[in-house]
């Protein structure tokens, strides 16, 4: 985009003054004082978008990763994996054993068990004397009301018994670990016979990362971050692959401002099915943005920067006025600012701090 430059200069013309000697004295010769001269540039800000390419650091890491850690205590037994280890959805990974488990599953068995056979009494028991019921007076109404309460309350404690006992399998389940999902196996912590205790999540023992797909992520200023958009195309490079460059497309946005760094978090799904990249690669990112369509554009040299912000110089009749802005995209020897400045103001380029703003 060309930017119209133009010049004017401001200053009064001091006259000459002419000395004269005392009238016994000798005349002495006129001395001129030159007027100073201040001489700007101008520049005029125009609206628009400003394209520009940003090149970030980034980082890879694994599309899911999980720390596994027991959720019984017990002994390793066996462990059927180690690092590197590539594992499948439901996969063995390891297997535990915890006596007290087995005890406490046995019983809890017998238990359903006594109270499934006293519901089964009951229930034999109600229907006989609900049969001789239809003969008059053969059976009192209160000891077959009675009856029917003692076998729903029976009944009740049959099915929690079976909860009870259902519970101890599931923990018994709980001793033979399984893979969540597809990956590899990045951390091994254990080895067979050494304790292990649910209370405790200081070191997991495996760590399992899926590595198929690597999510590539990267932090994004928010004044570009504002100008992306999802499936935007973006280009990379990794330092373990030198000279290479890849491309892929922005998956998806956090939509949340890092407020301690003021950037975005974006990431690119990259397949990764020949394995030949890992988790905690480095990466730099090339992102090519349209800028915002909203903006003003000034050029670079028009902009100062100061331990308390920035401003550019606006000149209005031969008036300076400092109006303080927010860079944004960068673009050559252009910027795109945000301050109250209008389309086809003229704002002094270069600028600098030794211009004082002048009083309209």
């Amino acid at each position: 985009m060309t930017l119209k430059m133009k010049s004017y200069f401001t200053g009064a013309l001091a006259p000459g003054l002419l000395l004269f000697a005392a009238c016994s004295g000798p005349q002495q010769k006129p001395v001129s004082h030159k007027a100073k001269q201040e001489h700007y540039s101008l520049a005029t800000v125009h609206k628009g978008g400003l394209a520009a390419s940003l090149r970030l650091p980034a980082q890879l890491a694994a599309y899911q990763e999980v720390n596994i850690f027991p959720k019984v205590n017990g002994y390793v037994k066996k462990v059927y994996v180690d690092i590197g280890s590539h594992v499948r959805t439901g996969d063995l990974l390891m297997t535990l054993e915890a006596p007290e488990l087995a005890q406490s599953a046995a019983q809890a068995r017998e238990k359903y068990a006594k109270a499934a056979a006293e519901l089964a009494i009951d229930k034999e028991h109600y229907q006989r004397l609900l049969e001789a019921s239809g003969t008059p007076g053969a059976i009192s109404p209160l000891d077959l009301s009675t009856l029917k309460a003692k076998m729903d309350a029976d009944n009740a404690v049959c099915h929690a018994e079976q909860a009870s006992w259902q519970m101890q399998q599931t923990m018994q389940g709980y001793l033979e670990v399984r893979a969540p999902f597809n990956g590899v196996i990045t951390d091994r912590n254990i080895h067979p016979g050494v304790l292990v205790s649910a209370a405790e999540k200081g070191v997991p023992m495996l760590e399992l990362k899926q590595t198929d797909v690597l999510r590539l992520q990267v932090e994004v200023p928010e004044t570009q971050a504002a100008t992306l958009k999802q499936n935007d195309t973006v280009s990379f490079s990794l330092g373990s692959f030198p000279g290479k460059t890849m491309t892929g497309i922005i998956s998806r946005r956090s939509d949340n401002v890092d407020t301690r760094y003021r950037n975005e978090r974006i990431e690119i799904d990259v397949p990764n099915k020949e394995g030949r990249m890992s988790p905690g690669m480095y990466a730099d990112v090339t992102l090519n943005t349209a800028g915002d369509t909203d903006g003003l554009i000034v050029p670079r040299t028009a902009v100062v920067s100061t331990t308390e912000g920035k401003y550019v110089l606006r000149s209005v009749a031969n008036h300076i006025s400092r109006i303080n802005v927010i860079a944004g995209s960068v673009s050559g020897n252009l910027v795109q600012v945000y301050g109250a400045l209008q389309e086809g103001d003229q704002v002094i380029a270069p600028a600098n701090e030794d211009i004082v703003p002048s009083a309209p």
